[in-house]
């Protein structure tokens, strides 16, 4: 059967069309820079690359473009929306009310919707995605794979909050943790190479979106995003830790109202609102030419995970691997570097050559005396999510 998988970022949309139980990719691409005049379309197909720089403000637009081109007369790859027989689509927040993956019926919907205060950045989008793809594809089965699922093995001692109990037991406030589809997808991956079922792995997964998990025996005991995907790691547009007294002193003292305060935390701030840029590609070419802000701004970004790291190595009582993947983890030699650098009290030794490398793939970017492994997994969400749809419809 025919999987079509839409994965709708904070500011981009990834999609496979795979040919399932075979796992082969029919076409593939993605919209990058949702906002900007310059957005990004790339579509390829198993002979064929597409390119076009346009001014995409939507993600609906962006998905228009992305079903024109699957069902194109010349460059696509189905006839008819028919033949699709399932959409498969990433969801970040499903709250206490999904622990897997699940058919979306119009109850679905409104459960995603209801949480679309929690993943300003994502539930929209994502139902977005799923609303044009029932009208574009009417006979595929609509399925949602949750970003939360994975996170549901983290123990109450890391999940609670510690304020009173009655907001964990009565209104459900409580770490719920995101990227999973892509923290369990990498994490399985490195288990296999490091043919240990039972290694503590670190799980870094940088994007526009950021996230770091700590994984025991394969199950996540720890993640540095909580209650909404806002908090942890400094991000594209989204500060990560802060602390929650600068909110009072923003409202009560520079007059700012509430949905400002939300909109400069989620919109404005992170590496957008401490360089100007929001791609770590624009922030590494300026910091090159030495923009001061870009280079601090990096340093910032690397020392945040420095200290996770050290944090959930702590947790799981030891360390194996740590894992970077996602666009950033995977491309961004420099990250890496700043990350990896005066880690050795951890065991952590870069290879500096290895790191500089552009090869594809699964590879270990460690000295060979390293104690702890530093893989470069890339990750495959789609993959991850077109799987346990077809596990759902058979």
């Amino acid at each position: 059967m025919k999987v079509l998988i839409l994965n709708s970022g904070s500011s981009s949309i990834k999609f496979q069309l795979m040919q399932m139980p075979q796992e082969a990719v029919i076409c593939s691409g993605q919209v990058e820079r949702i906002g900007f005049k310059d957005a990004v379309l790339i579509y390829k197909t198993n002979t064929d690359e597409y390119r076009e720089i346009l001014d995409i403000p939507s993600h609906q637009i962006g998905l228009e473009l992305v079903a024109n081109y699957i069902m194109d007369s010349q460059k696509g790859v189905v006839k008819n929306a028919n033949e699709i027989e399932a959409v498969g689509h990433r969801v970040v927040h499903g709250g206490d009310a999904f622990s897997a993956t699940t058919l979306i019926d119009a109850e679905i919907k409104d459960k995603i919707k209801e949480f679309t205060n929690l993943a300003p950045l994502h539930n929209p989008h994502n139902l977005t995605g799923i609303e044009i793809a029932e009208k574009i594809f009417p006979t595929a089965k609509q399925i949602a794979v949750f970003d939360t699922a994975f996170h549901q093995t983290i123990p109450v001692k890391a999940r609670k909050y510690a304020i009173p109990n009655k907001f964990y037991t009565d209104f459900g406030i409580k770490m719920y943790g995101f990227h999973g589809t892509s923290h369990k997808y990498v994490s399985e991956k490195a288990l296999t190479y490091l043919n240990n079922p039972d290694a503590n792995i670190i799980s870094i997964h940088l994007g526009n979106g950021c996230s770091i998990t700590a994984i025991k025996q394969g199950k996540s005991i720890d993640h540095s995003l909580g209650f909404a995907p806002s908090n942890g790691l400094i991000m594209g547009s989204r500060s990560g830790d802060i602390d929650h007294s600068l909110i009072f002193y923003l409202v009560n003292e520079l007059g700012y109202e509430l949905d400002q305060v939300n909109k400069l935390l989620i919109n404005e701030s992170g590496m957008l609102g401490l360089t100007g840029f929001s791609d770590l590609r624009d922030i590494e070419a300026q910091a090159a030419k030495g923009n001061t802000d870009c280079k601090l701004a990096l340093d910032m970004n690397a020392y945040r995970i420095k200290k996770y790291i050290g944090a959930y190595a702590a947790a799981m009582n030891g360390l194996d691997a740590i894992v970077f993947t996602a666009g950033v983890g995977e491309n961004s030699s420099q990250i890496r570097h700043l990350v990896c650098t005066d880690m050795e009290y951890m065991g952590i030794l870069l290879d500096e050559a290895e790191n500089e490398s552009k090869s594809r793939g699964l590879r270990e970017i460690n000295q060979t005396q390293s104690r702890v492994k530093v893989l470069v997994i890339p990750t495959n969400e789609e993959l991850e999510i077109a799987k346990q749809s077809y596990r759902l419809l058979h």
